[in-house]
């Protein structure tokens, strides 16, 4: 049986360490691109939030062309469709309960699921915040924001329709469990940022525009392995030709 000499364990070692220095440096220009991505997305959301609040037919029209108008102020005017209101479940300064999404028809026959905000988890029944169940014709104020179009992960729960309970927001269930699949219902949600009167439910304005940035630490991390391997690489180089000299 032959053994291996230690010119082919050199070699092998040596490919080895190049594929794995670029897969770390791969790993560390993509997290490292990512981050540009993620700076001008929060940028254009700390701009686009503090503009004035379009009307709807301008965030419906860039929906329809495909266009970005996530975290756009809206206003808009409609009525409430109270009794089929779906709830996210959510939390509040610590404080478990949901998010109230309520159809709204807005004219023209179509209707519009609006974040109406956070209620504690035990006044999720209407009869338990009457005062706050608007059933005139309403001024809206609100965040435009895109529907989701899968699960976020594995760990969320799926969502319970026929108990008007989610834990993602997926259009398509609560305009089945709102019986509103015969409406036109309009492809995306609106966070309301208007408030009600102080004590009145639900709790508007809930939205978070805090949007997670680490990636600095992830370039750091798999840059600095890649040249960590790098050096110790580069120490054996050394060390095998001083024993071969």
């Amino acid at each position: 049986m032959t053994e291996t000499s230690p010119t082919k364990i050199s070699l092998l070692l040596l490919f080895l360490s190049a594929i794995a220095f670029s897969i770390l440096i791969g790993l560390g220009t993509w997290q490292w691109n990512r981050m540009i991505w993620k700076e001008a997305l929060i940028e254009t959301i700390n701009t686009r939030i503090v503009k004035a609040p379009v009307p709807l037919n301008a965030i419906i029209g860039l929906s329809d062309n495909g266009a970005d108008f996530e975290y756009q102020p809206v206003k808009l005017t409609g009525t409430l469709m109270n009794d089929r209101e779906q709830f996210v479940l959510a939390t509040l300064d610590g404080q478990s309960g949901w998010h109230v999404y309520t159809p709204v028809e807005v004219g023209g026959g179509q209707v519009l699921f609006v974040n109406r905000g956070f209620v504690p988890y035990d006044k999720r029944d209407p009869s338990a915040r009457e005062d706050g169940q608007m059933n005139q014709l309403v001024n809206i104020e609100g965040l435009a924001r895109a529907a989701l179009t899968q699960k976020p992960g594995w760990v969320v729960p799926n969502n319970s329709p026929e108990k008007r309970e989610f834990y993602w927001k997926e259009l398509s269930a609560m305009i089945g469990a709102a019986s509103l699949t015969d409406r036109n219902v309009l492809p995306f949600f609106v966070d309301k940022t208007s408030k009600l009167p102080d004590g009145l439910l639900p709790i508007a304005g809930v939205t978070r525009v805090d949007l997670p940035n680490n990636h600095l630490q992830y370039v750091i991390t798999w840059y600095g392995l890649a040249f960590a391997l790098a050096a110790v690489l580069l120490a054996y180089v050394v060390k095998s030709r001083r024993k071969t000299a």
